[in-house]
């Protein structure tokens, strides 16, 4: 049974979302603080964490960036009255995989969660298919029809990232942040080179495109 840990200070709202987990095969863990979470996380290993941002104490951008400095692969999910561009770009910034907005559908919490719990295994099989495109995440080598296509170890980070979450635009901060870290010398634009590097080595893949998102980034869109 998949455990999930829902973070959220609003006592009803927060036994709510547990029950109603529970009620569908998930065994739900509920926390009102990132205080009592953290100390969850230390006694428990969860699946995926549900977060909300406006908490008393640490708020919810402070809690995923901890997270994300001890596990890298857990799925976060914000559910949250922020609604607003700022909330949902620092939110991804500090690690979430998806981003609901209150009041939430129950119903359509549960189909993200189940997205989210496949793509994880998915990260976690360190292989990933995209009909003849095969990425193996161990041996950090691509293959196009069983014929290895040569990548940089950027390059290779870049579309595992992309393929993992089809659909999911990623901002250019956002990749620039995981994958160049703290090289200053090198800018947003930085990104639109290795996309276009990915775009002419995979143009002969009928199964994916990247997708320029304007304004914002990039997506991996399957066909």
């Amino acid at each position: 049974m998949f455990k999930i840990l829902v973070v959220e200070d609003d006592r009803e709202l927060n036994r709510a979302v547990c029950a109603f987990l529970g009620r569908n095969g998930y065994e739900a863990v509920g926390c009102l603080c990132a205080e009592e979470a953290y100390d969850a996380l230390y006694e428990t290993v969860f699946d995926l964490i549900i977060s909300d941002i406006m908490m008393p104490g640490t708020d919810g951008f402070e809690f995923a960036r901890t997270v994300r400095e001890q596990n890298t692969e857990l799925p976060i999910l914000f559910m949250t009255a922020r609604d607003d561009l700022t909330a949902k770009q620092r939110g991804f910034s500090a690690g979430a995989d998806d981003y609901m907005v209150k009041p939430v559908d129950l119903d359509e919490l549960l189909l993200r969660i189940g997205a989210l719990l496949r793509r994880a295994k998915i990260a976690s099989s360190k292989r990933l298919t995209a009909g003849s495109l095969l990425l193996d995440a161990d041996e950090h080598t691509a293959y196009l029809s069983g014929a290895e296509v040569p990548l940089t170890v950027r390059e290779f980070d870049l579309l595992y990232k992309l393929l993992s979450y089809p659909k999911k635009t990623f901002t250019r901060a956002q990749l620039m942040e995981e994958f160049w870290e703290m090289e200053t010398s090198s800018g947003p634009r930085t990104v639109d080179v290795y996309i276009t590097k990915l775009r002419d080595k995979f143009s002969a893949c009928p199964d994916f495109e990247i997708v320029t998102a304007h304004g914002l980034g990039y997506k991996a869109v399957l066909k």
